[in-house]
């Protein structure tokens, strides 16, 4: 009876008459539509740690910029020649992915030779790799060699034919040519077959290896390149020749020598310095037109010198 009238006088409160029954579903309808109503809230704390872990990747970029920058400004100021071909590779396709740039130093211990210039090299470095890089021009000097034998029936000259065989000749038997046996072949050099215009795509491709230079690019862009730089070297010839051989340092003199085809790191400086005297000694007997001349000296003045590996 009791529990009757508690619950009839709930039903007066609520204006309507409400059974124990429908008491209990009422409550279950006001529960979940509770849990309805928490739904929101459940939403908000998953979008609280996603907020915070952005703030977080902000700073963390932001700090990463400011030390990055202290970092190039440190470079700068007290490594600058470092510095700018750390900015090269910076600027180039290594540092196009994000964060690659720090790859740079890795590369460049890995690959010393082809990312570092020669200042950077250690002493064992320098000769083993300048060895290499002439190892690779060295196997162009028999294909040239045999391109000039083609040419010899295109000569006119009887003489001129005779002094190029004979040259060949002594340079496959593993014999030195001589100055004179070199500037015998002027005029040959000068035009039509051996006149750097007329040379063979192959012939050009052959030459631009033993310079150093890509041979991967067409005949007429080749044949530019070697003149450009068979042309600057006739000219540092000159200059060298008006300055002395005897002004330069033991390391001058070597460089000078393997930047015109000699293979001078096993060679002492004497003997270099008397290569070099041939070389400018052939250079400035040439003109502007016998140019042909100078660049197939990078292999026939160099081949059997001494007997090493030049």
């Amino acid at each position: 009876m009791a529990l009757s009238r508690v619950c009839w006088a709930r039903s007066a409160v609520w204006g309507s008459v409400v059974t124990p029954g429908h008491f209990f579903t009422r409550r279950l309808q006001l529960g979940r539509s509770g849990l309805a109503w928490g739904a929101p809230r459940s939403s908000k704390l998953h979008l609280s740690p996603k907020a915070d872990v952005k703030n977080l990747m902000s700073y963390v970029v932001t700090k990463t910029k400011a030390i990055n920058g202290k970092y190039h400004r440190f470079l700068g100021r007290h490594f600058p020649r470092f510095y700018v071909l750390y900015t090269i590779f910076m600027k180039g396709i290594i540092s196009i992915p994000p964060f690659a740039n720090y790859l740079v130093f890795l590369l460049m211990y890995l690959f010393p030779r082809q990312l570092l210039i020669r200042h950077f090299w250690t002493p064992k470095q320098q000769t083993d790799f300048l060895d290499i890089y002439h190892a690779f021009r060295k196997q162009s000097h028999p294909e040239i060699i045999s391109y000039l034998e083609k040419v010899i029936p295109l000569i006119s000259d009887a003489g001129l034919r005779w002094h190029l065989t004979d040259l060949c000749t002594k340079i496959q038997r593993g014999t030195h040519p001589a100055i004179h046996d070199i500037l015998a072949l002027r005029d040959c050099f000068s035009n039509h077959p051996l006149g750097v215009n007329q040379l063979q795509a192959l012939h050009v491709k052959a030459l631009s290896r033993a310079m150093l230079l890509t041979s991967y690019l067409p005949p007429p862009l080749l044949r530019h390149r070697l003149k450009t730089r068979t042309t600057v070297i006739h000219q540092l010839d000159k200059a060298l020749a008006k300055l002395g051989i005897g002004q330069l340092t033991a390391q001058e003199v070597k460089s000078a020598c393997y930047l015109r085809g000699l293979n001078s790191t096993h060679i002492g400086e004497d003997r270099c310095r008397t290569w070099l005297g041939e070389w400018l000694q052939i250079s400035c007997s040439l003109k502007e037109t016998e140019l042909s001349l100078l660049l197939h000296n990078v292999v026939l003045l160099s081949t059997n010198y001494l007997g090493t590996r030049s």
